[in-house]
């Protein structure tokens, strides 16, 4: 089934759901039945099968024929009792009991009398911006499961007590009545036959080959025809929260949860880890999450969130549906920021274990973290000492150097304003250097967006390198809404079809450097002295790597586009660990270029080695 026919599938599943949701339900219970009889029939054919293979071997006496047939029968009988069991995860969290949280479950009690539904039988807390419930069947696809919910620590210090149960409500909301049941045996279903694929995926024989067969065909078509079923289910869980708690605090609650939401995964963070340029050990997040998530997002960065919130479109990709038509469901037309922020969070709910909690949860964090931040410690230790290093020569810095600088502060401190002046002042002496207007088109995306347009047309107009880039971010930028100024569809096709031309050029790139051999058109790498050492202490710290030769490639298709080809020596590897750890330095070493890393007895000879990348930028003594 094509992707084409999937998305037909599940958008007529969606009108079908529209027009008749009790008619459409009956269809999928029917289609999901036809799974549900494949498994059953694969037990049953099995038992048949072994029956009839005993008789025979008893009658017939010890006949090769029966016996391979026993056997073929209990590998059938094995793999569908397998999936009617129904594989479960483990939960992910700390379990929370009642005497944990006691007026937690108090408030899940109260949901669950107004909701009418069943009991929440197990809580866990973990340390993501969510709150999800999801039931484990008890005795496979048979019926019975056990619900499980799953609030993370950080909505709950985000989000007062009042918004924190309407989430609570919304995931509650799922397991109300028929649609908690029939949606649990739904699941159940899916796994059974998911299982039964897995199990037969590298046996040969004519059972396992026909169930595979079927189970291709049936998959996709039972996810799309049960797509429209999951997403109206989350518009029906949105309308019991807003009936329990008021549909203006549902809507409030939806629109902070989001806002909030963005800002800890591309502010926080950032921030966190850069306080590892003067703390050497990790520090744990957590008691300065709760701190920082009570208070008003900056009016700027909260309007900008909604605004790109709202223009997202729900695809076949998610269930859940986006924020616009989640507000639009609950008859919201237009939407705003929250007149009333969270200001104390909901920690409450957890009693006097909050703080247990939290100190539990910075422990396990630095824990898991240790050698990341170490390593981070280290990489902006050396950066200052390299900007204290450039400063010192301020007065008679290059254009080249006042860019690191502003590169490298930009690095010790993202909230730093110094970097832009520094920019400013490297474009007047040099009014097209490429880092240098990226730099500001970066800074102007949110206080000036217009002059950002500016540094991304002279950006393209003078380096085709930075084409794509610069493309991207323009079109990114025309494409959100902003209510000071008019939507100009003329520069939005503009930019459209230069990003579409620098796409095309780019894939040409991509197919020059897959045609020509690794070591063909290289050239010693043109590395600062800075650079250089921060590739080496990445090197340093894989113990497996022996040598290492770096050199940048030269591309015919693009001359000035820079890109390089790192060689390494690992001593005593398989193949899959060899890739896995050219992997894992691609994705830590930073260049002012493409890196393609890979080992270097794949790549050429010693002595070609030799010859055309000369000495090792590394060796382990």
């Amino acid at each position: 089934m094509d992707y084409a026919d999937f998305v037909h599938l599940a958008r007529t599943s969606e009108q079908d759901c529209a027009q008749d949701s009790r008619a459409y339900r009956r269809s999928v219970i029917r289609f999901a039945a036809l799974g549900y009889l494949w498994v059953i029939g694969c037990v049953v054919v099995a038992l048949g099968l072994l029956a009839f293979s005993v008789h025979h071997l008893i009658s017939d006496r010890f006949g090769f024929v029966w016996i391979s047939l026993a056997f073929a029968a209990c590998g059938l009988l094995w793999v569908g009792l397998k999936a009617l069991r129904v594989p479960t995860e483990p939960p992910i969290g700390v379990r929370v009991t009642e005497e944990d949280a006691p007026e937690l479950f108090k408030s899940l009690a109260r949901i669950q009398k107004r909701i009418k539904g069943p009991p929440i039988h197990e809580v866990y807390l973990d340390d993501e911006f969510n709150a999800g419930v999801r039931q484990v069947p008890r005795f496979g696809v048979f019926g019975g499961s056990v619900n499980q919910l799953v609030v993370g620590l950080p909505i709950l210090m985000a989000l007062d007590k009042k918004r924190m149960l309407m989430v609570l409500a919304h995931e509650y909301g799922h397991l109300r009545g028929d649609h908690g049941k029939f949606g649990a045996w739904v699941y159940r279903t899916r796994l059974s036959w998911s299982r039964l694929y897995d199990s037969m995926e590298d046996s040969a024989s004519p059972f396992a080959v026909a169930t595979q067969a079927f189970l291709r065909w049936y998959s996709p078509r039972f996810v799309a025809r049960t797509f429209a079923m999951a997403r109206q289910d989350e518009y029906e869980a949105d309308r019991i929260a807003a009936k329990m708690l008021g549909r203006e605090e549902a809507i409030a609650s939806l629109a902070e949860t989001e806002i909030k939401s963005t800002w800890l995964d591309t502010r926080f963070w950032e921030l966190h880890w850069a306080q590892a340029v003067r703390e050497p050990l990790p520090k744990g997040p957590f008691q300065a999450m709760q701190r920082l998530l009570v208070q008003p997002p900056a009016p700027d960065f909260a309007r900008d969130t909604l605004r790109r919130a709202l223009k997202k479109l729900s695809n076949l990709d998610d269930t859940h549906p986006v924020l616009k038509d989640r507000l639009k469901a609950l008859g919201e037309k237009r939407p705003g920021l929250p007149e009333v922020w969270s200001e104390r969070g909901s920690l409450s709910l957890l009693g006097p274990s909050a703080a247990r909690w939290i100190d539990q949860f910075d422990r396990e964090w630095c824990k898991d973290n240790a050698d990341a931040w170490k390593r981070h410690h280290a990489r902006l230790q050396r950066a200052r000492a390299r900007v204290l290093e450039l400063q010192s020569n301020a007065a008679n810095a290059s254009v080249a150097e006042m860019v690191e600088t502003a590169q490298l502060i930009k690095r010790l401190n993202p909230a730093s304003n110094m970097s832009t002046e520094l920019y400013r002042k490297a474009l007047d002496r040099d009014p097209v250097h490429p880092q240098a207007l990226i730099g500001k088109a970066l800074h102007m995306a949110e206080a000036d967006p217009e002059r950002g347009l500016q540094y991304l047309e002279r950006l393209w107009n003078h380096h085709p390198a930075y084409r794509l880039w610069a493309a991207r971010m323009a079109v990114q930028e025309l494409e959100s809404p902003r209510e000071e100024r008019e939507f100009p569809e003329q520069d939005l096709k503009l930019w459209r079809d230069r990003r579409r031309e620098a796409e095309n050029s780019e894939a040409e790139l991509m197919q020059e450097i897959a045609r020509s051999p690794v070591l063909e058109s290289v050239q010693p790498h043109d590395l600062t002295p800075f650079e250089r050492i921060e590739v080496l202490a990445e090197l340093a710290r894989i113990l497996p790597l022996r040598q290492a030769w770096l050199v940048r490639k030269k591309i015919h298709a693009m001359p000035d586009r820079r890109a390089y080809v790192l060689l390494v020596g690992i001593a005593r590897a398989d193949e899959a660990a060899k890739r896995q750890l050219c992997a894992e330095l691609e994705q830590r070493i930073e260049l002012p270029g493409m890196l393609w890393v890979m080992p270097s007895d794949e790549a050429a000879s010693k002595e070609h080695l030799a010859r055309v990348a000369g000495q090792p930028i590394f060796v382990r003594e």
